[in-house]
């Protein structure tokens, strides 16, 4: 004599099949995404130089070469003296 469990009605039998499927696939998927390994990019900083304190002053360098001397223009004529010309001097603003 043979002991079978419970037995199930037909219509239940394919329920429980499709998600017993449906169980297993996402456990499965789940269990594939938390063993997933990212990559981790690691990026090094840019280095940024920054001047020191001045050192002391260099030796004075040799004096260099005098230049020419520009060409002159011409001097022009020498001006007149006394003429007709009048000069007026307007009267101070009177004050208010």
């Amino acid at each position: 004599m043979t002991v079978h469990g419970p037995s199930l009605p037909n219509h239940m039998k394919g329920i429980i099949m499709k998600n017993s499927v449906l169980l297993i696939a996402l456990v499965t998927a789940l269990g594939l995404t938390a063993c997933e390994k990212r990559t981790v990019v690691n990026t090094t900083p840019a280095v940024v130089t920054v001047p020191g304190p001045a050192g002391p002053q260099g030796a004075t360098g040799s004096k260099g070469v005098t230049g020419s001397q520009g060409y002159t223009g011409n001097t022009g004529d020498t001006g007149k003296t006394g003429g007709d010309t009048i000069v007026v001097v307007p009267p101070p603003a009177a004050e208010k």
